[in-house]
């Protein structure tokens, strides 16, 4: 909401900054449309624990958000681009401060491979759930690829009109969605517990709840975490909402830490030990022309979870499956929508800030004249959008390339952050309440734990088997040529408009002023 000023008016407490930010972690979509992602048989045992992992890095990159919130809360759209230029301009050595323009490039080109492709996965999240309703009522519905990616690019033209009228949701609208999607999938998580206790005698994957959250193999471990960090992403966004805040320097960095925390920690830990727990023999599926159970009839589905519900439906309430089925997914289509609009939303938001920066090209930083949105940025988002849910849609193996291309970016950006709060916090930036574990201990295992899992993609890549290894060196590629692409256009863009890579040593920049004393 902008005053008659134009600017951003302050609006948003608390609850109101929190609520936004879950919007961008939905536990019920996220439950319908990844666990199909985590079902491969040989690693699908370590599901709970993964997230449980996943969850521990988030929540200690979180805190690292909620640190550079408090010390720049004037950061808003595009934060850890600005934490990093920000933090190392404050730095008195002109060797260390030089490199400011070469690190916030980085952040914000890692941020990039995540928000330009993360969009592009909730789109083909939404044409998978479409097929699937669409074949419950007729089995020859959207068989063809021609079908599917006609689906995601109506549905992303959707999202990104939307998007440009400058809608992103009240928070009104936010709070009736997390509402209906949390309680629809508590109300079948219940269900699953309470079908498992009814009937002992079905061949469960799990022998028991201790069996559900306790990690089986490393490997299997290491494999699920890379995919489970997808479910959790988000919270960041809550920096980006610092000109709406009422008193931005305490709720923004609570709302981070509160909108993780109430997702994950009640909402995912519930909802994925339910479905774990459930799943077993009495879950079929054909392959091939081959009966398939468990995990492995959840890999074959376009939806496990509507698979899940008909099973109980049908059981537990009077042989209604068929509408259960149809009621969860309603609430994931709705959850799905608001997850990808504010996902475009947040990308565009980078784009935008490295745009009027010059720091990508400047069409990235103009603003629509009727709506005030940067239309640039929306338009090539929208149609990058549409060919990444397209080609994901395809396929299993199509999804998962592009997750974990999303989910490389996601822990580069998100161990960048933590590194940036170590350069920041190093001087005691936050001299008045200084705590060695918030400044120094937490940034520090979130940078070792999201570099961690970059590694584990690519020991994926160098020692998996089958299609594990093909998409995870599929991924890797992709994300190497991103990156040497990037660093191709900042030399390039340098050298064409003369600008220094590494900043000179008298530079007169606004975040110098008042150095050395490391205040922003």
């Amino acid at each position: 909401m902008t005053n008659s000023n134009g600017e951003l008016k302050p609006t948003l407490g608390l609850v109101g900054i929190t609520i936004n930010a879950m919007a961008l972690i939905a536990p019920g979509a996220f439950l319908w449309t990844t666990y199909q992602l985590q079902a491969p048989p040989d690693s699908a045992k370590n599901m709970w624990a993964a997230i449980a992992l996943a969850t521990c890095i988030a929540l200690l990159t979180a805190s690292c958000y909620a640190t550079l919130s408090k010390a720049y809360p004037e950061a808003g759209a595009g934060s850890s681009y600005y934490y990093a230029e920000a933090a190392i301009l404050a730095k008195e050595e002109h060797k260390h401060f030089r490199l400011a323009r070469l690190a916030k490039f980085v952040t914000g080109w890692a941020a990039h491979l995540y928000y330009w492709v993360y969009p592009g996965i909730m789109i083909s999240f939404m044409g998978t759930l479409v097929v699937y309703i669409g074949q419950l009522f007729n089995a020859d519905f959207a068989t063809d690829w021609f079908s599917k990616a006609l689906i995601c690019f109506i549905f992303t033209g959707l999202v990104g009109f939307i998007a440009l009228q400058g809608v992103t949701g009240s928070t009104l609208i936010n709070v009736i969605i997390n509402i209906v999607q949390i309680s629809s999938l508590t109300f079948l998580g219940l269900l699953m517990i309470i079908y498992r206790l009814g009937h002992p005698n079905v061949n469960y994957e799990h022998a028991n709840a201790f069996s559900v959250v306790m990690p089986h193999d490393l490997s299997g471990l290491i494999y699920q975490a890379t995919i489970a960090i997808l479910l959790l992403v988000g919270f960041e966004s809550a920096t980006a909402m610092a000109g709406e805040a009422i008193n931005p320097q305490r709720d923004i960095p609570r709302g981070v830490i509160l909108s993780l925390f109430i997702q994950a920690c009640i909402c995912y830990f519930f909802e994925y030990f339910a479905a774990n727990f459930f799943i077993g023999d009495q879950y079929t599926a054909t392959v091939d022309g081959k009966t398939v159970t468990g995990f492995a009839a959840a890999l074959s589905s376009g939806a496990p979870i509507g698979d899940i519900a008909k099973i109980l439906g049908d059981s537990l309430l009077f042989g209604n499956g068929f509408l259960l089925q149809i009621t969860i997914a309603s609430t994931v289509v709705m959850a799905l929508i608001g997850t990808a609009l504010s996902s475009l939303s947040t990308g565009v938001r980078i784009s935008y800030a490295m745009g009027s920066d010059r720091e990508l090209p400047a069409v990235f930083g103009f603003l629509h004249g009727r709506y005030n949105t940067p239309h640039i940025g929306i338009y090539f988002l929208s149609g990058l959008s549409a060919l990444i849910g397209s080609y994901a849609v395809q396929s299993v193996d199509n999804v998962t390339i592009v997750t974990l291309v999303s989910n490389i970016g996601t822990f580069m950006l998100y161990g960048i952050t933590c590194g940036v709060t170590l350069i920041a916090t190093l001087d005691h930036l936050l001299d008045e309440e200084h705590n060695p574990i918030k400044t120094v201990v937490i940034p520090f295992l979130g940078l070792v734990t999201n570099l961690f899992m970059v590694c584990g993609i690519f020991y994926y890549g160098l020692t998996g088997v089958g299609s594990a290894k093909t998409n995870a060196l599929t991924a890797i590629g992709i994300s190497v040529a991103f990156f040497v692409g990037g660093f191709a256009y900042l030399i390039g863009d340098s050298l064409i408009k003369g600008k220094p890579l590494f900043l000179p040593s008298d530079i007169n920049h606004p975040l110098r002023d008042g150095v050395p004393s490391s205040k922003p």
